[in-house]
Formats: C-alpha cells, sequence, structure tokens
C-alpha cells in the first residue's frame, strides 16, 4: 500500500519551489522600477530567535502538539547571482518533556534586493526530530526522525553604518509541515502512531553579510600630459588618474614614450625631451594591482614639441637726445620662447659705445650734431639671432649772438677856440684807449662820427675836419690800419667825435650819418700853438 502521506509531503515540495521560482521571477521583473542595493552579498549567515506553533496531533490517539515559545533558528545562503540561491538551515524547538522539535532542511532561496532593505521566499525539504507520544497520552517519548518542509519568506534590513557587511532580519515567516512515524500504535509496549504537523514559524535575528555577487568594477586608467607643448628640453610631466582600484592590493605603475626617456614609478611620469626633433609624441602609462582581467588598464597622452623660436628684441634710449659729449643708456629688452641663454652686442654709427649685457653707454665725444643709430644685437645659444635699433639726437649748440656795436669814448673840441678841429692831448688820451680796443679785436673796426653846433659858421666842414683829425691820430700815430677807421658826420649839437667799436659781423646803424668824403677834408697835424696864445691862455686861467 502506499503511504498518501509521502506523495502529498512531494506535492508540498513541488509547489514550494514553484512558488520560489515565481518570486524570483517577479523580483527580477520589478527591480528597474525599484531601488535596487547597491552590491547585493555573496553569502548570508543568519542567527536568531525560532517560535513554532505547532497545529497537529498523533493519530490515531489524537494526541494534540503545542506550540514552543522558545527556539534558536540559523542558516547559510549562498546565491549565484542577485536573485537566486541555496539555503541550508537548522532549526531548534526543545522542550523539557521531551516532546521537542529538531529540523534540517535546504532547498531554493529567492530575494529581491533593495536600498537597504532585501525581501525573499524560500522553500526547504529536509529532515526533522520529533518527539513522540507516551502511554499517559501525551508526548514525551524519545525522538523520531521524518520528513519536513518549509515555504516562507521574510524582510531583512541592511544596516549601511557597518558598510552593508551586518543586517537584521525584521521577520521570516514560514509554514512549516512535519511528517512523523513512531511505528504500529500500542506495539511493543510503545503507544506509536503518525504524526502530521501543519506549523506556522516565526523567527527574527542577526544577518552576517559575506562577499558580493557584483564583481568589482574594472580598474581603469587616465593620464594627461602638462604641458601639452613644449620646445626641446623643456620638462613634460605626465600624471595620471587610475580609478577602481583595491586599496588592499599593492599596485604598480610603469611608463614608456615612442623615441623619449620617461622617469617615474609612480602615477606621474616624467620626460626628457632634450634630444626630440620638432613634432608629437605618446606616453603610455600602465597601472596593475593583479593580473587578472580587470586589475589592469593603460592610458596614453600626447605631447608637442615645437621647433625652437628665435628671441625678441627691442631697443631704446635715455635719454634719447643729448649735448655734444654727453652720454646716453642703451636698453637692449629681449625674450627668448624657450628661455635660450642669451648674448647681447652693440654697434653704433658714430660715437663710441661699450657694454655686453642688456644695457650699453653710448658716448657721443666727437660725434657731429644730428642722429646717432644705435645697433642691438641678441643671439641665443642656437645660433639665432636678432636685432633692433634706437637712436640718440645730439643736439647743436646754440649758435653764439650776434655781434654787435659799442659806444667807445667821446672827443671834445670846445677848449681850443682858434683851433676847433684840433686834437688835443684830452683827445689824444680818448684815441689811445680807442687804439687799444682795436688792438685787441683785430677784425674789428671804429667809426668816428664828428658833429658841429648850430653857432658855427663852417659847422659841416668843421665835423668832417674833425672826424678826419681823429682818424689821422689813429693811423699816422697808433698804426691803426687806414680801412678799419671810417669817418662820418651827423646832425647832432656839439663840438665832438663820437666813437663806436664795430666787431665783425655788426653792422654800425648809420642812420642819420654821412660818410665822409676824405679825398675833399684833409687831416691837419697836430701843432703847438703860438706863444702869445699860450701867455693868454696861462692869464685866463690865473
Amino acid at each position: 500500500m502506499v503511504d498518501r502521506s509521502s506523495h502529498r509531503v512531494g506535492r508540498l515540495i513541488a509547489v514550494a519551489c514553484a512558488v520560489v521560482l515565481g518570486a524570483a521571477g517577479v523580483a527580477a521583473a520589478q527591480t528597474a522600477a525599484l531601488p535596487s542595493a547597491p552590491n547585493p552579498s555573496r553569502v548570508d549567515v543568519f542567527l536568531g530567535y525560532s517560535y513554532f506553533g505547532a497545529h497537529g496531533s498523533v493519530k490515531p490517539q489524537n494526541i494534540n502538539y503545542s506550540s514552543i515559545d522558545v527556539g534558536a533558528i540559523g542558516s547559510v545562503t549562498y546565491y549565484f547571482n542577485r536573485y537566486i540561491g541555496a539555503q541550508v538551515e537548522f532549526a531548534a524547538h526543545p522542550d523539557g518533556r521531551n516532546d521537542g522539535l529538531y529540523t534540517a532542511m535546504a532547498g531554493p532561496i529567492a530575494r529581491l534586493p533593495l536600498q537597504n532593505y532585501t525581501l525573499f521566499v524560500h522553500a526547504l525539504a529536509g529532515a526533522d526530530k520529533l518527539g513522540g507520544p507516551n502511554v499517559t497520552g501525551g508526548i514525551g517519548n524519545p525522538y523520531t526522525f521524518g520528513p519536513a518542509m518549509v515555504v516562507g519568506g521574510g524582510m531583512d534590513y541592511d544596516l549601511p553604518f557597518f558598510n552593508h557587511h551586518l543586517g537584521f532580519r525584521l521577520f521570516q515567516a514560514d509554514y512549516e509541515y512535519i511528517h512523523t512515524d513512531f511505528g504500529p500504535p500500542y506495539s511493543n509496549g510503545q503507544v506509536g502512531g503518525r504524526a502530521n504537523l501543519n506549523s506556522a514559524r516565526l523567527s527574527s535575528g542577526i544577518l552576517l553579510k559575506f562577499g558580493s555577487v557584483v564583481p568589482p568594477p574594472p580598474v581603469t586608467y587616465a593620464c594627461v600630459a602638462s604641458p601639452a607643448a613644449v620646445y626641446p628640453g623643456d620638462p613634460v610631466t605626465v600624471t595620471g588618474t587610475a580609478t577602481n582600484l583595491n586599496p588592499k592590493k599593492t599596485v604598480t605603475y610603469t611608463w614608456v614614450a615612442d623615441s623619449a626617456k620617461v622617469t617615474g614609478t609612480s602615477n606621474v611620469g616624467a620626460v626628457d625631451t632634450t634630444t626630440l626633433a620638432p613634432g608629437t609624441y605618446t606616453v603610455k602609462g600602465h597601472v596593475a594591482e593583479g593580473t587578472k582581467p580587470g586589475q589592469f588598464a593603460d592610458c596614453a597622452a600626447t605631447f608637442t614639441v615645437n621647433p625652437i623660436q628665435p628671441p625678441t628684441i627691442s631697443c631704446s634710449a635715455n635719454p634719447s637726445s643729448v649735448n655734444p659729449s654727453d652720454s646716453s643708456t642703451i636698453t637692449a629688452t629681449a625674450v627668448s620662447p624657450q628661455n635660450r641663454p642669451l648674448t647681447y652686442s652693440y654697434s653704433a654709427s658714430a660715437g663710441s659705445i661699450s657694454g655686453s649685457t642688456s644695457t650699453a653707454t653710448l658716448s657721443t665725444a666727437g660725434a657731429a650734431p644730428g642722429s646717432i643709430v644705435v645697433t642691438c644685437n641678441v643671439v641665443d645659444d642656437k645660433a639665432n639671432a636678432v636685432s633692433s635699433t634706437t637712436q640718440v639726437t645730439v643736439i647743436a649748440p646754440p649758435a653764439p649772438p650776434a655781434p654787435t656795436t659799442s659806444s667807445l669814448c667821446s672827443i671834445s673840441f670846445e677848449k681850443d677856440k682858434k683851433r676847433p678841429t684840433r686834437v688835443d692831448n684830452e683827445a689824444k688820451a680818448c684815441l689811445d684807449d680807442i687804439s687799444l680796443s682795436l688792438q685787441h679785436s683785430t677784425d674789428a673796426k671804429v667809426a668816428l662820427v664828428g658833429s658841429s653846433s648850430p653857432k658855427e659858421k663852417k659847422g659841416e666842414k668843421f665835423a668832417a675836419e674833425r672826424a678826419v683829425n681823429a682818424k689821422s691820430y689813429l693811423v699816422t700815430e697808433k698804426g691803426i690800419d687806414s680801412s678799419r677807421v671810417q669817418p662820418y658826420t651827423d646832425g647832432t649839437d656839439g663840438k665832438t667825435v663820437a666813437s663806436t667799436l664795430i666787431p665783425a659781423g655788426a653792422t654800425f646803424n648809420a642812420t642819420g650819418v654821412t660818410p665822409v668824403d676824405e679825398s675833399a677834408t684833409k687831416a691837419k697835424p697836430r701843432k703847438a700853438a703860438p706863444a702869445h696864445h699860450h701867455k693868454k691862455a696861462a692869464t685866463e686861467a690865473k
């Protein structure tokens, strides 16, 4: 005869598996609409409290089982992916009357990992060890093994401040079916019978999480060269940035470049560009924390070597205008785009220049008035040379003031009434002074302007004779060249001869004066006065 209870157990197990697989499908379908957990665990270990609510009895005696309030439960679950896994569970519900229950089961489990929460359903099958009936009509005989099955589910809560390695099972609610055959009723002194329990089980406790079903993200590596454009000899630094590295592993860095030397064992490499020709170059970096795929990565960065450019220069002078023989400071402002060493030199179209640095000194000694062109030259260590010019103006000295005439002494002819045109000793003293002035200024001339009184009947003649006699003294007695002495007359009231010194280049203002016609007016020699005249003069003096 076929045991119907065993068929019932098989059907329940099949139904439970279908429920679990269906729940897994629903969970996978709903994942897109719910916030998922960042990284579900690979292994869950559950330890907690369990309540067993029995519902059933031993047939045919109708001996009922009672609930067990205190129990312990533990399970280990291994997940193959985010949703499906296998679970092994152990539960103990002891009782002092020897009517406790112990189960050991295994089976599939499905979960829906959410943000900080996980929902799960499982279906387990295995064996139970159940206390049996005794002769007193109760439960208390030695334990007997039988088949058992569990179908249920629950909710877990992740504790994020433990980095998702610790959780709390808020509840686990299960339907548990127990079947145990204690043998024929009342056989061999034992009660016997068959127990079929349809029970409820509630559990809660701590959840330990290990591993991850999601593999760690692969290592990525990006690098950049700085600066991106240089000149030969300029340093280039390549910096790599790696992501998704495991801080517990040792990381190695390597660098290579085409035609260039790269040094560095960290995420920073230094490129030597001294021997590189102009062009574009690539530096490759490699980072590794292991040899498996996803544990290493490569990067590449490019930089450009530009051809060396000649320096630039500007030239200035301070001051830009100088007096003859003065100096000016020449400043050359030169820049090499590659900061190459520079050599300075200078040249000038006039004067002399000295200096071999960024400044030089121009001396204008011996240079004629006008512009002096100064050339500033600079050359780098690669023989790239450039020049610039500036100008310095030598200011012409101011022209000397135009020579002007100057009045000298004046000769009076008032004393000698008898000889009103005679050059006497007093006149001689004035003429001697005029002679000295002409001797000091050898290119100067003198104008002698004779005058007469309106009361003189021969005033015009006397004025001419006075000027001619004065000239005669300078020429005959003082040796002055005749061409340097010019007699004139004017209409001034007075018996005088006024003298004016005329330097070379000066012009005598002849307004109102008339040159004397020396061919018509002859000079009269100086003679002593008659004796009676002297006596009369002496008497008058007394």
